[in-house]
């Protein structure tokens, strides 16, 4: 009898393993290999499985994990395959299909996933990917954009691609795990005849998605709404719907550094307080009826109508993998009582873990998996031994709250710094009062509100009020701590040691877990040797943005673009990337005013603001500014004075970009250029200054107006980085210009393809594309 759980629990613990070791592969086999893999496993189970001898738990846990990985290799093999392909990138397509779920508010439009039925291309019929992702921009059409509608319009699609950067989000595997091959944008003005967008009909495809798109339109906040009160609704939309696109970038970065960004999601916590609620209202009902209960006892009929109800809220809102566990939980525990049996907790943990790692392996490589499952089989395994003891402190629903806070709060802490890199001192004593108004009084007056709307403005109130009550709380001192990303054996040591202090042992043996904490606190990245210099070109999209860093002070140079009103890269990228880095900003320049230069710097500014600001909006640059920091050498060489004369109008704004000049102490260089053009590449060549350089920051992009033959000739660079975005309407790099770099025998490499560019003046000759060191196979190097 004990052999059966036993291997049950290897089982398990093959399949989670063997699943995120397939999830580590740069690049995939051919499908045939995955599926004589997985038929071999299969087989050899089958066979090993009648020999009792062999039903040992190294063999248990070694043939799951085979099977485990060669299954989840086949599914992603399988799903490569539909790729979008590369000859109707950034084409006119026409395609026919169904817009497959509620479409969500974007920074300059709606966002929609679309499931392709047919497509044409030049008079013929063409293969595309089933679902893809597309955004139109504008204003919605007459009949709106709503799940289920049958669409016929003229596409433009690209494979899936984000941005690169160290430490940073892995867009294209959210991509992919949404099964997700094609992004684009709806060309609705194409002079083309029959190209306009035309309307088929609404049909009964996505009927949750439809009823979910209905309950949001009608959670339309006032027409004389402040903002405060539209970003109260955003969070009242997105507790009721799912909706988390409505929630502003202010807001959810509030709810971070307070440390309750958990309780503003779909979270396992109102999926079970909804289940509660259900369980209590089904069972009085049950019970008045004598008949009902003979059929089936009347606690067996509340635990299943909870959990059906439940499960009906889960999806609902959108099925995140807060719901799914929550779900698959309640489920387990639901069956069992129903049996008359009990598992012990890490048996109906590791359960659910396991189902949800077989139906989504990349749900391993998600932030709230790891946050979801933690943060449960914390809670389980530092309960008291017996839970239904009568001491007083266990019972005061006040103290027992408090030392689950701080049971969570310490748990998590290593967690939180490792996936967002940054620690919420605030966040303990914020949860002790916003888990329960959360909890008791804004879930249930927005949940509640589908069924009698004047509740929702009083949810409304109630988040307005908890907002003012937390931003007052993020302004104390010391209020968010940032730390830079630790090493994988400093971050180990960081989570087993949190995990070890909030176990319910003695004191004594919990402070041996306070050594293992100390690196992940202390850790600080290398910099460069006295006298050398690190360059990261980051990847920003169409933009610029660079950091530069010696042994004891760091630049930016330039901030990246501005996507809206209320997105730039400097907040969304810029300003992650060098705090995980563990950079201390000294100087921001900004080479001069265009918004894909400038957009973010105002963000850097803020996260930063014991930097120095030069170039536009700061001091102005000159040429013949220099400093000197721990051995390296900086110079200003552009804007010459006849380019000062004509700052100020807009069309000069590329001819009076700051040109920057970096020189080690072993006279290793770098030169940062900015959007000139052709006339001040001549100007600077004529000004006799040395702009000679090992690494080449691409004027303007790789733009036909930059990078004329003499200016390469003069430089003479040994590497040439160009900061674009993928499949750019200006089709920067332009093939000239790449061809002219290549003739002159000057190593080419470029963002897109790269992502971010790491070169080091202590090593010239090589440079580190975090693309291609960071490969998967969800995420090839752009054709």
């Amino acid at each position: 009898m004990p052999r059966r759980p036993a291997t049950g629990v290897y089982a398990m613990l093959g399949v989670v393993a063997g699943s995120a070791l397939q999830l580590q592969q740069s690049a995939l086999f051919s499908l045939g290999v995955y599926v004589a893999m997985a038929s071999a496993a299969a087989v050899l189970a089958l066979v090993l499985w009648r020999q009792p001898a062999w039903r040992r738990p190294w063999c248990v846990l070694a043939l799951a994990m085979l099977l485990a990985w060669a299954c989840t290799g086949w599914r992603a093999a399988a799903f490569a395959q539909t790729a979008m392909p590369a000859a109707w990138e950034g084409r006119d397509v026409r395609v026919q299909g169904v817009i497959a779920d509620m479409p969500q508010a974007s920074a300059r439009g709606t966002r929609m996933r679309f499931e392709i039925e047919q497509a044409w291309a030049e008079g013929a019929q063409i293969r595309l990917p089933e679902a893809v992702m597309l955004s139109w921009y504008g204003e919605p059409p007459a009949e709106g954009l709503q799940a289920g509608q049958r669409w016929s319009w003229t596409v433009r699609l690209k494979a899936p691609h984000g941005e690169r950067n160290p430490h940073s989000m892995d867009w294209e595997l959210w991509m992919w795990s949404q099964g997700v091959q094609a992004t684009g944008y709806v060309r609705q003005h194409s002079k083309v005849e029959g190209a306009a967008p035309q309307w088929l009909g609404q049909t009964m495809q996505a009927p949750v998605a439809q009823l979910r798109g209905r309950l949001l339109h009608a959670m339309q906040p006032p027409v004389n709404a402040s903002p405060r009160e539209q970003a109260s609704w955003g969070v009242v939309q997105a507790l009721v719907t799912g909706a988390q696109s409505r929630i502003t970038r202010a807001d959810w970065q509030l709810f971070r550094d307070t440390g309750v960004a958990h309780l503003v999601s779909i979270s396992g916590l109102h999926i079970t307080m909804f289940a509660w609620l259900a369980v209590a209202l089904v069972n009085v009902v049950w019970r008045r009826s004598v008949r009902c209960c003979l059929w089936l006892p009347a606690p067996l009929a509340a635990a299943w109508a909870g959990w059906c109800l439940a499960t009906l809220y889960a999806v609902f809102s959108g099925w995140g993998i807060p719901a799914q566990r929550t779900i698959g939980m309640l489920l387990v525990v639901v069956i069992l009582r129903t049996q008359g049996r009990a598992w012990p907790w890490p048996m109906v943990w590791l359960t659910v873990l396991t189902v949800v790692v077989a139906l989504d392996p990349w749900s391993l490589l998600q932030a709230g998996f790891w946050l979801s499952f933690v943060a449960v089989g914390v809670l389980f395994a530092t309960q008291p031994a017996d839970r239904n003891t009568r001491q007083r402190k266990y019972r005061h629903a006040g103290l027992r709250l408090l030392r689950e806070q701080w049971v969570l709060g310490l748990a998590l802490a290593p967690l939180t710094l490792l996936l967002f890199g940054q620690i919420s001192v605030v966040g303990m004593l914020a949860n002790l009062w916003a888990i329960p108004w959360v909890t008791l009084v804004i879930t249930p007056l927005s949940m509640l509100g589908a069924i009698w709307t004047p509740l929702w403005p009083l949810a409304v109130h109630g988040v307005t009020a908890m907002v003012r009550v937390l931003e007052a709380m993020a302004a104390w001192p010391v209020a968010v701590l940032y730390f830079a990303q630790p090493a994988w054996w400093a971050a180990v040591a960081g989570v087993l040691g949190c995990l070890w202090l909030a176990m319910p042992w003695g004191w004594r043996w919990r402070l041996l877990g306070l050594p293992l904490i100390v690196p992940i606190l202390w850790w600080q990245p290398a910099t460069p040797a006295w006298g050398q210099f690190d360059l990261l070109a980051l990847d920003v999209g169409q933009g610029s943005a660079v950091l530069l860093r010696t042994q004891g002070h760091s630049l930016l140079f330039d901030a990246g673009p501005r996507w809206s009103e209320h997105v730039d890269a400097g907040e969304r990228t810029v300003v992650p990337v060098l705090r995980a880095l563990g950079v201390d900003l000294s100087v921001l320049m900004i080479s001069h005013a265009d918004s894909d230069h400038a957009g973010g710097a105002q963000s850097v500014q803020q996260a930063f603001p014991q930097s120095r600001w030069l170039g536009a909006g700061g001091v102005p640059c000159q040429a013949g500014q220099a400093w000197r920091w721990d051995g390296v050498y900086f110079q200003v060489l552009h804007p010459l004075p006849a380019a000062l004369e004509v700052r100020a109008t807009k069309s000069a704004s590329n001819a009076s970009s700051c040109v920057l000049r970096v020189q080690s102490h072993g006279g290793q260089r770098a030169l940062l250029t900015g959007d000139i053009e052709v006339p001040q590449e001549r100007a600077l060549i004529r000004s006799a200054a040395d702009v000679r350089a090992d690494v080449l920051l691409v004027p303007h992009h790789g733009s036909t107006t930059s990078s004329s033959t003499a200016w390469i000739e003069t430089v003479q660079p040994s590497l040439a980085i160009a900061q674009a975005g993928y499949r750019n309407r200006f089709g920067h790099p332009a093939t000239a210009v790449v061809e002219r770099y290549q003739r002159a025998d000057v190593r080419w490499v470029e963002t897109p393809a790269c992502g971010a560019a790491w070169w080091r003046s202590a090593q010239p000759e090589q440079v580190e594309c975090e693309r291609v060191n960071r490969r998967r196979y969800w995420a090839p190097v752009p054709r």
